[in-house]
């Protein structure tokens, strides 16, 4: 077998821009370089990593000079953990990266007539702004080799007990975690609480090759009262130890009104098919959104930013300019918190979503709020929502949809537009597949209105609300 050519190292780089994935980008003899954990206007000796045709990818060996933009990390797993890779951006300047990729993603993608598009709506937290986090057990936690090599190598090290986060596109490599500051600092004191009571009374951490270990995954999810939601997946069928940690957790954090369990003992991590059991309190939590109050269960789709939830539904309702005589579809309407909040300025609001539970979700979220103009289906969109379904139920004057990552389905649009809503408000995760499907929608539609609103702090990810209207 032939040895592996070495890549070259190259000193004195200056980065230039911000690229997709939270990466930094520099050209080198005219080819894009991409390189995490720097940013614009860091020097930089890199070292290739990849080398393709049109691209390559390298790493820092070391920082020459820092940006004068560039700003210490808060959180001691950065460059490490997959998340918040724009820790070291000023939070003014993430703003700034991200409105010009909506607009960077509707241009040269979608090529369509735009009017101003708005400046971009930032959180008012870039901290402890999430509600929701999931952590993953690991019987050896995953270490980097800089660590390895600082330690003296593995023998010098305890690998065993990981419980954190999956390190970037390994399912089966958890990097240890003592400190999260997406939540309050309950998650670090519960995970980290969590990880010495197994130890102490040797419960196991489970092992994916294997699949065997009794602690498998931990959900948190908290409301704006600061009530929390625990989940605990166990893999193996659950024992007095595994029931000694729930004990303990309730006696030792009464902000867990809602301490569930699931016994996961399929092949993959996802707890959507599985039976979740109460161990104490109640079985969910709820969320208040002016005035109304949203049900939020084990499985329940919510918005995980629940201030910007706000100021991006406030938006989407903006948009819709409703008069109260309108019928609105809400498409991949989840729990129905956007039909919901939109009812009272609407004659009807009918709510479309995949997931069965979600759309049970919703209809008691209109339940317990007294709304009784609310109407939701569950299915496939693209097989629900047809032109069948229009003729019964009546031709929507606005249609509000907010689809996932992936955009909507080609069926799903030839609906939209045999349809003719007055106006569409597109509420998008992916500016990219927006502006595909602004392409389709533009035989009819144009776009009247463009508001960027940031979810989540420290990610390259942005949500980005239009208003199409009839032309």
């Amino acid at each position: 077998m032939s040895k592996k050519k070495n890549l070259p190292i190259i000193e004195n780089v200056e980065i230039t821009g911000v690229a997709a994935e939270g990466k930094a980008l520099v050209r080198l003899n005219d080819i894009v370089t991409f390189v995490p954990n720097c940013v614009p206007g860091d020097i930089v000796d890199l070292q290739i990593t990849k080398k393709k045709h049109s691209f390559m990818e390298a790493k820092v060996l070391r920082l020459v000079k820092p940006s004068p933009t560039r700003c210490e990390a808060k959180c001691k797993h950065f460059g490490v953990c997959g998340g918040c890779k724009w820790q070291i951006l000023p939070y003014d300047e993430q703003l700034k990266y991200k409105q010009q990729q909506v607009i960077d993603n509707l241009t040269r993608i979608g090529k369509v007539e735009l009017p101003e598009i708005s400046p971009i709506l930032g959180s008012k937290h870039i901290y402890e702004y999430r509600n929701k986090l999931e952590f993953t057990f690991a019987d050896r936690k995953w270490l980097p080799w800089e660590a390895i090599e600082a330690a003296g190598g593995l023998d010098q090290i305890d690998t065993a007990y990981g419980l954190g986060f999956h390190i970037p596109n390994c399912f089966d490599k958890v990097l240890d975690i003592e400190e999260c500051h997406l939540m309050p600092d309950i998650n670090n004191r519960i995970r980290n609480g969590i990880r010495e009571f197994a130890r102490s009374h040797g419960l196991t951490f489970y092992n994916e090759h294997a699949h065997e270990g009794q602690l498998r995954t931990l959900i948190l999810r908290n409301n704006h009262k600061g009530e929390l939601m625990l989940i605990v997946s166990f893999g193996e069928k659950v024992n007095d130890t595994c029931l000694a940690l729930l004990e303990w957790l309730h006696n030792e954090f009464p902000e867990i009104i809602a301490l569930l369990y699931v016994e996961n003992l399929k092949f993959n991590d996802t707890i959507g098919d599985q039976e979740v059991k109460l161990y104490f309190g109640q079985d969910h939590i709820f969320e208040t959104m002016e005035g109304l109050q949203f049900k939020v269960g084990p499985k329940s789709f919510y918005q995980t930013n629940t201030e910007q939830a706000y100021e991006l539904y406030k938006v989407a309702r903006d948009f819709a300019e409703l008069k109260g005589n309108e019928l609105v579809y809400d498409l991949y309407t989840g729990t129905g918190t956007i039909a919901n909040f939109v009812s009272r300025q609407a004659r009807q609001v009918i709510g479309i979503e995949y997931v069965p539970e979600a759309i049970e979700d919703a209809k008691v979220n209109s339940a317990i709020n007294g709304i009784e103009n609310t109407l939701f289906f569950a299915g496939d969109m693209k097989d629900i929502l047809n032109n069948d379904f229009v003729s019964r139920y009546g031709r929507p004057d606005v249609i509000i949809t907010d689809p996932p990552r992936a955009g909507m389905h080609e069926d799903v649009i030839n609906v939209i537009l045999n349809a003719e809503p007055k106006r569409i408000v597109y509420v998008s995760c992916n500016p990219a597949t927006q502006a595909r499907d602004l392409a389709l929608l533009d035989t009819k539609y144009r776009v009247t209105k463009v508001q960027p609103v940031d979810m989540f702090p420290h990610t390259q990810h942005v949500e980005n609300v239009i208003q199409l209207c009839l032309r």
